[in-house]
């Protein structure tokens, strides 16, 4: 473009030569008018385009060069520019709120394809979040923070609560009535009165083994165990049936004092909390305990990555069908749209009002440390191509107004 421009001036410049050789007569007379004009306008359109970049010739003329030398206003004017017609929040919230960005949100998320997309690359961060994580560190925590959480849990109020929750409603009548059954069950098994049996006969003859001699003189000590193994497993019995028909049975009474009284001993005794504590200290010392909470990370991370390896994943489902979910209300529930444009609205108005001043200052210093050299060839790429048009109209045109002052000229 510029070889064009020059060679426009250059045919101006030979046919004024060319004009004046012939002796500006007749029609070269409006030849040489038209290139003597021409030749100015090409010149002075040459210098207006030069002298926005640089320095016409390297010549230090007065207001040229005018890019370069007030990049720092040119930075200042665009970053103001861009605030006050890019960022200015009335402008910018009344575009999002013809926008109406929860419904295009529910209209997005309804589709399938939209729902998984998003499922997958939400599946995907969490892999990469497990895989940044310095798992030492993790274990490290997770034990410190439930074995203090395990100190400082009062475990004998929650055994007190416990047992309370239980005795309401007569719960705990019901446990010792199933209690009572289970036993009777047992009592009322052979290989059970077999076992008592063989205790009593062992007893006997440990305890008294001349008695049982002579005992076997006229019965054999077997069936006489047998035999009042059996009577004792029919007197248990006849006892636990008679507990479990009688709702106020003394057992029942002594049961339930008991509990009752134990309840209040856990909640107000220290020294039966401080036995409870002693018990919960021993089991998060042993070593089976320590070992099952270090391993909890490992069991969570596996169980973790095994499901969001699977695109079928308990996970990927969940995830799936409550973005799904989501749309769907978005579409059906105008005021859900509502709520969430409004929040969206204000969330965009707070985050412009933030950051209008520091994308400003942002824009005026990333333009301001631009190499100036740099910042010319760049804008003479961009637009100097409409520039050679100008250089282009300034030789056409001025050669025409050479035409008119010529007639001008002759008509007076």
């Amino acid at each position: 473009m510029k070889l064009i421009a020059l060679a426009l001036l250059l045919l101006m410049l030979a046919g004024f030569v060319v004009s004046h050789a012939m002796g500006r007569q007749g029609i070269w007379a409006w030849v040489a008018s038209f290139c003597e004009a021409g030749t100015v306008g090409a010149l002075a359109d040459w210098f207006a385009v030069v002298a926005l970049f640089r320095r016409p010739l390297g010549l230090p003329i007065p207001h040229t060069a005018i890019i370069p030398h007030g990049k720092d206003r040119i930075a200042d004017s665009l970053a103001v520019f861009v605030r006050d017609h890019f960022l200015e929040p009335e402008t910018l919230l009344a575009k999002l709120k013809v926008f109406d960005p929860a419904a295009r949100l529910g209209q997005w998320l309804a589709q399938p394809a939209q729902s998984r997309m998003l499922a997958d690359m939400a599946r995907g961060w969490a892999l990469q979040a497990l895989d940044l994580l310095d798992e030492t560190a993790v274990r490290r925590n997770i034990q410190a923070f439930v074995v203090e959480r395990l100190r400082s849990w009062d475990a004998a109020a929650t055994a007190s609560d416990v047992l309370g929750l239980l005795t309401a409603d007569g719960r705990h009548q019901k446990l010792l009535d199933e209690a009572l059954k289970r036993l009777a069950a047992h009592l009322d098994d052979e290989a059970i009165k077999q076992r008592v049996s063989a205790m009593l006969v062992k007893y006997a003859r440990r305890e008294w083994p001349k008695l049982v001699g002579t005992v076997e003189w006229v019965k054999p000590v077997e069936g006489i165990a047998d035999n009042l193994a059996d009577r004792i497993a029919r007197a248990l019995l006849d006892e636990l049936n008679e507990v479990l028909s009688q709702p106020q049975h003394p057992l029942r009474q002594d049961y339930e004092r008991w509990l009752g009284d134990y309840i209040v001993r856990l909640r107000d005794e220290p020294a039966l909390g401080e036995r409870v504590a002693a018990i919960k200290q021993r089991l998060i010392d042993h070593p089976s305990l320590q070992e099952y909470v270090q391993g909890l990370w490992d069991q969570v991370n596996a169980s973790l990555r095994r499901d969001l390896a699977r695109e079928d994943g308990v996970i990927a489902g969940h995830l799936q069908r409550s973005l799904a979910g989501l749309g769907d209300a978005l579409q059906q529930d105008p005021s859900l749209r509502e709520a969430l444009n409004q929040h969206l609205l204000a969330g965009a108005e707070r985050l412009t009002t933030r950051l209008r001043d520091g994308v400003t200052a942002h824009i005026a210093q990333t333009v301001k440390g631009w190499d100036e050299r740099h910042l010319v060839e760049q804008l003479e790429l961009s637009v100097g191509r409409d520039l050679q048009y100008i250089r282009f109209n300034g030789t056409l045109v001025g050669g025409l107004i050479g035409l008119a002052l010529q007639a001008i000229s002759r008509w007076i």
